[in-house]
């Protein structure tokens, strides 16, 4: 985990975006993955981008992974999905995404939208307390991770925790092929 300096998430509410640590009060006792292995660790938020944040964290893009909103309508409502990648890779928006909403088109959720259906900050949403019903979408990758980087809600921070738990979140769906590698 490079250079970030961790500890259990739930000592920190104070470094989670509200939705975030209400979500971590809530964890289940029986989850696979125990709330004790979330960790949070602060860091500059100017930072938070992910190839900034890798540089100066000394953290690998292969254990970053980005949690992106996507959208797509459907008799006239908004759907929205979580999508959860791994930094090396991007999201097949408008193949598997699309297919997994259901929508005739997908696309990545405008910025207002997104910050304020999920009560996070732009730059650190995170697949942890998203909106009831949300589904969260994991490429198989991110789940394989011992321990990945995600965001925390808000710039300031970011959570560590093994790849496993993400595909235990409610309205998980590991997807095969969720992304393709950068090139």
């Amino acid at each position: 985990m490079g250079t970030l300096e961790t500890q259990p998430a739930g000592d920190r509410p104070d470094l989670l975006a509200p939705p975030v640590a209400a979500a971590l009060g809530r964890w289940p006792a029986d989850a696979p993955v125990d709330v004790a292995q979330v960790l949070v660790a602060p860091i500059d938020a100017t930072l938070a981008d992910t190839a900034a944040f890798c540089a100066a964290y000394g953290v690998g893009l292969a254990e970053s992974a980005n949690c992106v909103v996507v959208a797509g309508k459907r008799e006239g409502s908004v759907r929205y999905a979580a999508c959860v990648v791994l930094a090396t890779t991007r999201v097949d928006v408008n193949g598997t995404a699309r297919r997994a909403l259901d929508v005739r088109k997908a696309s990545f959720a405008p910025m207002a939208d997104a910050v304020e259906s999920t009560g996070m900050e732009y730059g650190g949403i995170t697949p942890i307390g998203l909106p009831d019903g949300w589904p969260v979408l994991v490429d198989s990758r991110v789940v394989a991770v011992p321990y990945v980087i995600v965001g925390s809600g808000v710039r300031q921070s970011k959570i560590a925790l093994p790849g496993a738990a993400l595909a235990a979140l409610p309205h998980a769906q590991v997807v095969e092929g969720l992304a393709t590698p950068v090139k």
